[in-house]
């Protein structure tokens, strides 16, 4: 089973799968975030972050961001856990799963390059509302949700202009879901949508 990250160490126990670096704190990162191809065409503008931020609030965004590499099939984060952190996917990709009772895990959405993987970090009771697996190699940007709040706090117009992404997001998200969760149901019972 792979190992899943630790609030307390950040790391994950057992083989080297998840590795922090700490030089991306500087907006000159985020500069080159696309500029090696690493964007895909077809994404919403609403699940796109760090691009659709003004200028000023992205770069103060960034001096918050630590990159996060994961491997293939590691589970990031587990439905109900605790949500203290939240990423922009540079490349690979990721797989938001949700737990049907009797059932396996059934995947409600795949994220790739560009992403924000975890909004439940925003709201009390801070617990994630999906469980997250790399489904190839990631990387990502990495930020600690105590940071971001105290930010949002501190620039109110950063906040708001991140909380108003974050929630056009979660639209475009729950209209994804609602429509693969009817595609399951449909499937399972044999009827078309």
């Amino acid at each position: 089973m792979p190992s899943v990250p630790t609030a307390a160490s950040g790391c994950p126990a057992g083989p080297a799968r998840f590795q922090w670096r700490e030089d991306v704190r500087t907006p000159a990162a985020l500069r080159g975030l696309f500029a090696s191809g690493e964007e895909v065409t077809g994404m919403t503008i609403a699940t796109r972050l760090l691009t659709t931020l003004a200028p000023a609030h992205r770069d103060r965004l960034m001096t918050l961001a630590r990159e996060a590499l994961f491997d293939q099939d590691t589970r990031i984060f587990e439905e109900r856990g605790i949500a203290d952190r939240f990423w922009v996917l540079r490349s690979g990709s990721v797989s938001l799963d949700l737990k049907v009772p009797g059932r396996r895990r059934v995947t409600v959405a795949t994220l790739g390059p560009g992403d924000l993987l975890g909004w439940s970090w925003l709201f009390p009771p801070h617990e994630w509302d999906f469980g997250a697996e790399a489904f190839s190699p990631v990387r990502a940007y990495e930020f600690d949700a105590d940071a971001v709040r105290a930010l949002c706090e501190e620039e109110p117009a950063l906040g708001f202009a991140l909380v108003r992404l974050i929630t056009e997001i979660l639209a475009h998200r729950l209209e994804a879901t609602r429509a693969k969760l009817v595609e399951q149901c449909a499937v399972h019972h044999g009827v078309t949508p």
